[in-house]
């Protein structure tokens, strides 16, 4: 039995308000973009709702500021119940896990593990029998002597957020009832959510500025966010207090945000790969190393946008530039090639 209390405020403090959560919707309503997500996850909720059950259990992947982390405190607000935050590096050991399961949560509430692909084997296994049959066993002793307890756990619902969905296991990722991929944001859909953030802000931008911060946001509503909060502070330091595209573009420039939304660091990998490597294909390792920057940094946060933006190809044999990374460099593309037009 789904129980109804939950652990969210309806009316949330001051302090809150100054933090990144406050600019979170709450409800699927309020939520912008992600359509047959949403029209999916709003049928699945209202299901298990009639039939009083747990929520079946969730995969959410995609790039990083996407919402993954925003959809699961949203399912339990929807279902009613509480949510109980991890990450995979956080549970190191089986206990760890159990400890959550037998002390911290009910049935019906939400478990959720961001970055679970990095989940260890050892917890990973242990999940399996709780995803499927609500038990943990515990193995005591070692040897002939050995022995293992069965314990039943609540009834909860996983939700599992990750950025690599490739390094999930097969058996992990076919014990998840619910799987969805979220995409980039189209530019009315940032819109939206930063007129939205600027009215819980507090803060006046025209419909003008809106637009421009948009333009620059990489189809993510967390940099959305962001370079909101900076186009408000330089609307308050160096001009009227209102955003618009003038002081919008000037905050943008001192921040080396161009108009196409890539920063200092994208810039720099396109032409590390034009000026180094000969505009690929090269590894992701030799970039790394060029750019003296972690390679999960670089497939996970830098490439998905610069490829989704047309700027970079991957290829068996590493990465290229395509010609609209030549055009936006200022330089001129190789005659020859397979570059991407």
């Amino acid at each position: 039995m789904i129980k109804k209390e939950t652990v969210f405020s309806a009316k949330p403090d001051r302090e809150e308000l100054r933090s990144d959560a406050a600019l979170r919707p709450t409800t699927l309503l309020e939520f912008v973009g992600q359509d047959k997500v949403k029209e999916n996850l709003g049928v699945f909720i209202e299901a298990a709702r009639r039939r009083k059950e747990s929520l079946d259990h969730c995969l959410f992947y995609s790039p990083p500021g996407l919402g993954k982390t925003t959809l699961a405190y949203i399912l339990a607000r929807e279902m009613g119940v509480n949510i109980k935050v991890t990450s995979g590096p956080v549970l190191s050991r089986p206990g760890d896990l159990a400890a959550m399961l037998t002390t911290e949560l009910a049935d019906g509430d939400i478990l959720f593990i961001d970055e679970i692909h990095r989940l260890n084997a050892a917890v990973e296994e242990s999940l399996y029998p709780v995803m499927e049959d609500f038990l943990f066993f515990i193995n005591t002793g070692k040897g002939p002597g050995a022995t293992t307890l069965k314990i039943t756990t609540p009834r909860v619902t996983l939700v599992g957020a990750t950025t690599r969905s490739g390094l999930l296991t097969g058996p992990l990722r076919d014990r998840f009832g619910i799987v969805f991929n979220l995409g980039f944001y189209g530019p009315a859909e940032l819109q939206k959510i930063i007129a939205r953030s600027a009215a819980i802000l507090g803060v006046k931008a025209t419909p003008e500025g809106i637009a421009e911060i948009a333009s620059r946001s990489r189809g993510t509503p967390r940099i959305a966010n962001r370079l909101l909060r900076r186009a408000r502070d330089y609307a308050q330091v160096k001009g009227t207090g209102v955003i618009d595209p003038a002081i919008t573009a000037r905050a943008m420039e001192a921040m080396e945000i161009d108009a196409q939304g890539l920063d200092a660091l994208d810039r720099r990998l396109l032409s590390v790969i034009a000026d180094n490597f000969s505009g690929g294909p090269v590894g992701i390792d030799n970039l790394a190393v060029a750019l003296s920057e972690e390679a999960d940094t670089l497939t996970d946060v830098i490439e998905p946008f610069l490829i989704q933006a047309g700027f970079l190809q991957r290829t068996a044999r590493g990465r290229v530039l395509t010609q609209n990374a030549y055009r936006h460099l200022g330089l001129n593309p190789p005659k020859q090639g397979t570059l991407m037009i």
